[in-house]
C-alpha cells in the first residue's frame, strides 16, 4: 500500500483503534496516540508535500510480532523546500494490527 501512495488507506485497514505513534525525540507529535489522531498527523504531512521526486520503502525485516523497513523520499515541501529523507520505521503487530509505529531519521 505504502509503495502506491495509499498510506491513508493503510492506517485505515491495517491499525489497531488504540494505535501509538512516536517520532524522534523533540519533534513536533513526538507521541500520538488513536488511529484517527495518526490518520490526521499522516494526512498533514501528505497535505505538507508539494511533490514528491522519489520515493522507495523496503521489503519488511520481520522478527516475532515486530517488523522494520527502510523509507526514503527526496520531496519539496510547500514550507520547507527540498529535502532528502531517509527514515527506518518499526511496527509491532498484536492480533493482526498494526499496536505502534516508531520513526527514526
Amino acid at each position: 500500500m505504502c509503495e502506491k501512495g495509499d498510506n491513508l488507506d493503510c492506517i485505515n485497514e491495517l491499525y489497531a483503534e488504540d494505535v501509538v505513534s512516536r517520532e524522534m525525540p523533540g519533534t513536533s507529535g513526538e507521541v500520538i496516540t488513536g488511529k484517527q489522531n495518526v490518520w490526521k498527523k499522516s494526512k498533514e504531512w501528505i497535505d505538507s508535500v508539494e511533490n514528491i521526486h522519489f520515493s522507495s520503502i523496503s521489503n519488511p525485516l520481520v522478527a516475532g510480532n515486530f517488523f522494520t523497513a527502510k523509507m526514503d523520499f527526496d520531496c519539496t515541501f510547500k514550507d520547507k523546500g527540498r529535502q532528502k529523507i531517509q527514515e527506518v520505521c518499526v511496527y509491532e503487530v498484536i492480533d493482526g494490527k498494526i499496536t505502534s509505529e516508531q520513526y527514526f531519521y
